[in-house]
């Protein structure tokens, strides 16, 4: 058997996790997807304080109480303007990533973390609660481009079979976010009357970190070489992310995919939606994105303390309920990231999306017969968390993975763009309009997010192709034969298969 050359060696020795790639991965995530996830929850258990501090506000300056209609108007625009604020961030991520890169644009996008923590902290000093409205929308937009820069980022930091599992990362630090904000947010630490305003001006310090801390570390290599032209520190920048000199076959890989979009030209978010060769790649994506927020996973985080309650929790014991299952949500997503590359993409998609429909339907049977039967509360909360175990193994971390797999360079901001706002505005959505959902329907609510999840599952199992441990390529090679259309690698007729040889012939040089 004739010896290995370089890029067939096994995957392991091509793949390790470095430690650029390792604190590139922790800090981008840390200073960007945490506050997502801490923005979530953050006011959720100081609710009643901060609504007491709209109607003093607002008697202070009028003489007489705020209307009950007018602060439940107001207060539902505290919750809905950071998911709306999220929408205009997505429709920002194509334009920043192309300009700045997927680094700079980490580091841009800081200003909408800081400047908003600088508001909330003081609105109370300011007795401005237009302040902390206004700053929800701006933090929503941090939120909304960092939810597609940095799984874009570390997407394309990744060798191929580390992908799926830094991939996942962010989603990691999405739920210790909500973690932080759930345990923050208990009484006798800083959910009171004194600390409310500190909590939420704490969001500023990761982007603080990250500010301090991301220039050191590389840009990402595809955007230098394919988007730039600068092969030079592309090389240099893959070479401190792999350990090792010799990234000639990451290098041709990279060209081959530069060859192949120049035969079929650069992509802007308008063509995308017309182009037939990436037509199923683009509805996977906003399927994907549509079921993992109308399946009412923001329903549980936004309102998690009201479910207790109609779940007959003690009053309490609720913000300790409410942590217990933020912990839960952290333990299932720490282990997708250890199977997401042995089970595959697609098999955690199905089961997350199948968990959760099973359990929006116990949960509806639950919360029906619980006047009837009191031990009913138990399964009712059981139900929640089965749900939550359900979304932490797919429906919550995947969709952002197979998206980066299912893009080529040029397509990919584009692609995350659409995404983004099919993410946000189903967000926006359930949290503007769950309240009255649970007003009018009471459990039978979720029934609804059931079919979603259902309708999800049933797409996924017929449509989507397993991407884990494939190449940027091999996974457009695979939805071609869906689209019925050709990858053409610029003038010539070579197939995907046979350039793929030619760069194993050309690093064995």
């Amino acid at each position: 058997m004739a010896e290995l050359k370089d890029w067939e060696k096994p995957v392991e020795r091509r793949g390790r996790l470095t430690a650029v790639l390792a604190l590139a991965t922790l800090i981008s995530a840390f200073g960007s997807s945490f506050q997502y996830g801490y923005n979530v929850a953050v006011i959720n258990s100081p609710a009643p304080y901060m609504q007491q501090f709209y109607n003093t506000t607002h008697t202070e300056r009028y003489n007489t109480p705020m209307e009950e209609n007018f602060l439940t108007l107001l207060w539902s625009l505290s919750v809905s303007m950071y998911p709306l604020g999220g929408f205009f961030g997505s429709l920002m991520v194509a334009p920043l990533v192309n300009k700045f890169g997927r680094k700079g644009t980490l580091l841009f996008n800081n200003i909408f973390s800081i400047v908003p923590a600088v508001m909330m902290g003081v609105s109370e000093i300011a007795k401005s609660f237009e302040i902390i409205i206004v700053a929800r929308f701006i933090v929503g937009i941090c939120a909304g481009l960092s939810s597609n820069v940095v799984p874009m980022y570390l997407g394309e930091l990744s060798p191929k079979n580390l992908r799926g599992a830094l991939g996942i990362i962010p989603q990691l630090f999405i739920t210790i976010g909500i973690l932080c904000a759930q345990v923050l947010g208990l009484r006798n630490i800083l959910g009171n009357t004194t600390g409310w305003t500190l909590m939420l001006g704490l969001t500023g310090i990761p982007a603080v970190i990250e500010l301090l801390l991301l220039p050191f570390f590389p840009e990402s290599p595809r955007y230098m070489l394919i988007q730039k032209g600068d092969e030079k520190n592309a090389k240099k920048a893959l070479q401190r992310l792999r350990g090792w000199d010799n990234v000639d076959a990451e290098m041709t890989e990279m060209r081959l995919e530069d060859q192949s979009e120049r035969a079929e030209g650069h992509l802007t978010v308008v063509s995308l939606l017309s182009q037939r060769s990436l037509r199923w790649q683009l509805i996977s994506i906003i399927i994907l994105n549509m079921g993992q927020q109308l399946s009412g996973v923001n329903a549980i985080y936004y309102y998690a303390d009201s479910i207790y309650r109609s779940a007959g929790v003690n009053e309490n014991d609720v913000q300790y309920v409410t942590v217990g299952t933020g912990a839960v949500n952290v333990f299932m997503t720490i282990a997708a990231v250890f199977i997401v590359e042995s089970s595959g993409r697609k098999l955690l998609l199905l089961l997350g999306f199948g968990i959760c429909c099973g359990a929006c339907v116990l949960l509806t049977v639950a919360l029906s017969f619980q006047e009837s039967m009191t031990w009913m509360s138990y399964v009712s909360i059981a139900c929640v968390i089965i749900y939550v175990i359900g979304h932490a193994i797919g429906a919550s971390p995947i969709p952002n993975v197979v998206t980066t797999e299912m893009f080529r360079q040029s397509a990919r901001p584009a692609a995350f763009m659409v995404g983004g706002s099919v993410h946000w505005l189903s967000n926006f959505t359930v949290g503007l309009v769950f309240p009255f959902m649970e007003a009018n329907l009471g459990p039978y609510s979720f029934i609804i997010f059931s079919v979603i999840c259902l309708v999800t599952l049933v797409y996924v199992w017929l449509v989507m192709p397993e991407t884990k441990n494939k190449t940027f390529l091999e996974v457009s090679q695979m939805f071609a034969k869906r689209n019925k259309t050709e990858i053409k690698l610029g003038n010539s007729d070579l197939s995907l298969k046979e350039s793929l040889e030619d760069a194993e012939k050309a690093t064995a040089f």
